[in-house]
C-alpha cells in the first residue's frame, strides 16, 4: 500500500493535552497536522515506534529572550531539546526593535544589563537589519528554527524609539508620545505581534545600573498601548510589576484591563528577603479580577530560581576579587592549574571582592553561604539544609570560603553550587507548589536566552516531567495536569488555538518521550556564541522525538538539523469549530 500519511506515531500512550486521562493510540501526520488520532491503518512515509512511551504536544514557553539569538542562529536551544517547539520572546519590555540606528548601543547595554547577555556577543551577532518592529518581524520571518517563534513588542525600545534621550531619564510621556506609541503598537499588532512586554521593576537595570526606559511609565501611557490593541483586534499585555508599591501596580493592572479590555499576565515569585508571602497577594488579586470578568492571570516559575556558581559561570564566591579576575579569560584548564596552587589559593582567600555599586542586589549574596548549596552528582533544585556550603564548611572544621574554593575546583573545575534567590525561601517546594496550584497562574519564567552565564531556567519542561509528576511526594501533580500546564494551556493564554492538543486539524507539535527514563542532565559550560561567547546549557534525556509541523527537529537528544519552525504572526484559530 502506498504511504498516505507523512508520518505515523504507532502505539504510544497519548497525553494530549486536554488534561483528560492518557490512552493509546497512534498518531497520524500530514502536511504539518494532525490527520487522525486513534487506530491507523494508512501507512507513513516515516513511521516512529512509540511503544512504551508517551506522546504529547509540544511544549509552549510563554517567557524567553531569543530576541537576539533568533537573529544569528537557527536553533534556539537551551529550549527546544527540552520539548519545546513555540517560543514566546519581547519579554520584560526589552528587545532590539523599533530601534534607530543611533540607538544601537544602548540596546546592547540594556540587554546586557537586564538578561546578562554579553555585550560582545551581541555586537558580532545581530546584523540589525531592521528599524521598525514590523521590519524586525520580517527579518525573523525570512529564517527557520527549530521552534515557532511568537514576538511581543518591547516597550522600552519603543519607548526610546518615540521619546529619545527622555526617556533613558524616564520623563513622564507626553499626549503626543503616548499617541505615536500608540501609533507604533497598533503597526506591531498589525504586522503579527501578539501583545507587549514591559517592565516596572527596579530590578531591571542597565549595564550602566540604570533603570529601564519603562519603569515608572505612568498609566496613561499604558492604557494607551493597551487601547492601540485593543484596536488592533488583539493583543496581551506581559508586565513586571513594582513590587516596592504591589498595591498600587496591582490596582493599574486592574483598571487597565478593565478599560481596554485586554488580557494582562504579570509574574510573581517568593522572595527571600522581606514580604515572603506577598505572592499570596498577588494570586489573590488575579482571583478577584478573574471574578469581576476580567482577564488577568499571573506567570510563576514551577522551581527556586538559582544562580549556578563555578569557576566557569558568571558567578561564584571569588568572582569579583581582583587575583580572579585576573584569570577569569584564560581556559578552565589554565585557571583550575593556577587556582591549585597553594601561594595563589592564599592569595585569593585572604582578598575581599570589589563590588560596584552599580550591581544588582543578587550578586552581592553571592558570599551569603549559608544560602548557596552543594551542587550533587545529579541536579537538585530542592536541596536540604545540611548541603548548604556554611553548615558543610562547619561540619570539616575549615572556612565556608576553603570549603568553597574546594568545590570549585573539584571535578577538574567542574565543581558547581546552586544559590537560590527567589521561591526558596523556606528551604522547601510550598510555595511554588502553591503558585501551580493556583487556577489563575501559567508556568513561565524560564528566561531561556538570557542570562547565559549563570542561570539555565529553561530546561523547566523536563523538571516538571521529572519533579512535580514522579518526586515530589503529596504535593506531585498528575502527568496529564502538567503536559497540559505545558501545552495548551499557556498556547491559548496567548491566542495560539491552533497548537498544544493532540486532535485532529491540529498543528503537528510532538514529543516521543520515555517518561520513565526522563532526567536531567548537569549544567554544562559551551563557548558557542557568537564572539566565542560562552553560556550554561543543560540537556535532558528521555526524549526520544521533537517534531514540529510533522518535520523530527529532536531525535535521542540530538539535533536533526531540520528547521520547519517560523514566526508565527499574531493569533491563530483552533482547528475545530
Amino acid at each position: 500500500m502506498a504511504a498516505i500519511f507523512d508520518l505515523v506515531i504507532r502505539g504510544g500512550t497519548v497525553v494530549d493535552g486536554s488534561g483528560g486521562e492518557p490512552f493509546a493510540a497512534d498518531v497520524a501526520i500530514s502536511g504539518g497536522k494532525i490527520a487522525a488520532v486513534g487506530r491507523v491503518d494508512g501507512k507513513g512515509r516515516e513511521e516512529i515506534d512509540a511503544s512504551g512511551r508517551i506522546v504529547t504536544p509540544g511544549f509552549v514557553d510563554i517567557h524567553t529572550h531569543y530576541d537576539g539569538q533568533l537573529t544569528w542562529t537557527s536553533q534556539l536551544a537551551p529550549s527546544s531539546p527540552h520539548g519545546v517547539t513555540t517560543v514566546v520572546v519581547g519579554n520584560c519590555g526589552v528587545g532590539f526593535a523599533p530601534c534607530k540606528p543611533e540607538d544601537r548601543e544602548r540596546l546592547i547595554i540594556m540587554m546586557e544589563g537586564v538578561e546578562d547577555i554579553p555585550d560582545v556577543v551581541m555586537s558580532e551577532g545581530l546584523q540589525w537589519e531592521w528599524e521598525s518592529f514590523p521590519e524586525y518581524l520580517d527579518a525573523i520571518a525570512r529564517r527557520s528554527y527549530d521552534v515557532d517563534v511568537v514576538a511581543q513588542l518591547p516597550h522600552s525600545p519603543m519607548r526610546l524609539y518615540v521619546m529619545g534621550d527622555r526617556a533613558v531619564a524616564r520623563e513622564p510621556a507626553t499626549a503626543e508620545d503616548n499617541a505615536r506609541m500608540a501609533e507604533i503598537t497598533r503597526e506591531a499588532i498589525e504586522a503579527g505581534a501578539i501583545g507587549l512586554g514591559t517592565s516596572r521593576t527596579v530590578h531591571h537595570r542597565t549595564k550602566a545600573g540604570d533603570t529601564v526606559p519603562s519603569f515608572g511609565a505612568l498609566e496613561e501611557e499604558l492604557r494607551a498601548i493597551g487601547a492601540a490593541m485593543r484596536d488592533g483586534g488583539h493583543g496581551l499585555l506581559q508586565m513586571v510589576l513594582d513590587t516596592d508599591r504591589i498595591e498600587e501596580e496591582m490596582a493599574m493592572v486592574r483598571s487597565i484591563a478593565r478599560d481596554t479590555g485586554r488580557k494582562v499576565n504579570y509574574a510573581a515569585v517568593q522572595f527571600h528577603g522581606g514580604d515572603t508571602e506577598q505572592y499570596r497577594r498577588m494570586l489573590d488579586f488575579a482571583a478577584e479580577a478573574k471574578a469581576e470578568g476580567l482577564s488577568i492571570t499571573v506567570q510563576i516559575g514551577p522551581r527556586p530560581q538559582a544562580a549556578l556558581m563555578s569557576i566557569e559561570s558568571q558567578l561564584n564566591p571569588f568572582a569579583l576579587n581582583p587575583s580572579f579576575q585576573a584569570i577569569d579569560h584564560l581556559p578552565l584548564a589554565e585557571k583550575v592549574a593556577i587556582m591549585r596552587d597553594p601561594a595563589f589559593r592564599a592569595k585569593l582567600l585572604a582578598e575581599d571582592p570589589v563590588i560596584p555599586p552599580t550591581l544588582k542586589a543578587l550578586r552581592r549574596q553571592f558570599r551569603n553561604f549559608d544560602n548557596i548549596y552543594l551542587w550533587g552528582a545529579t541536579p537538585d533544585y530542592m536541596p536540604s539544609a545540611d548541603k548548604t556550603i556554611a553548615r558543610l564548611a562547619a561540619d570539616k572544621g575549615i572556612s565556608p570560603e576553603e570549603y568553597a574554593y574546594d568545590v570549585l575546583l573539584s571535578h577538574d573545575g567542574t565543581g558547581l553550587m546552586f544559590m537560590p534567590f527567589v521561591n526558596y525561601a523556606h528551604g522547601n517546594d510550598e510555595a511554588v507548589h502553591d503558585m501551580m496550584a493556583d487556577p489563575n497562574t501559567l508556568v513561565g519564567l524560564g528566561d531561556g536566552g538570557a542570562h547565559v552565564n549563570s542561570m539555565c531556567d529553561s530546561s523547566y519542561p523536563t523538571y516538571l516531567l521529572k519533579y512535580w509528576t514522579r518526586e515530589a511526594g503529596e504535593r506531585s501533580f498528575s502527568l496529564p495536569w502538567v503536559v497540559r500546564a505545558l501545552s495548551s494551556q499557556p498556547a491559548g493564554e496567548i491566542g495560539l488555538d491552533d497548537r498544544g492538543l493532540i486532535a485532529a486539524g491540529y498543528k503537528a507539535d510532538l514529543n516521543i518521550i520515555d517518561y520513565d527514563g526522563i532526567e536531567l542532565g548537569q549544567p554544562i559550560v559551551v563557548h558557542d556564541l557568537p564572539a566565542g561567547g560562552r553560556r550554561l546549557m543543560q540537556l535532558p534525556t528521555g526524549y526520544d522525538a521533537t517534531i514540529v509541523s510533522g518535520v523530527v527537529t529532536w531525535r535521542g537528544g540530538q539535533p536533526t538539523g531540520q528547521y520547519p519552525g517560523k514566526l508565527v504572526r499574531g493569533p491563530q484559530a483552533s482547528p475545530v469549530a
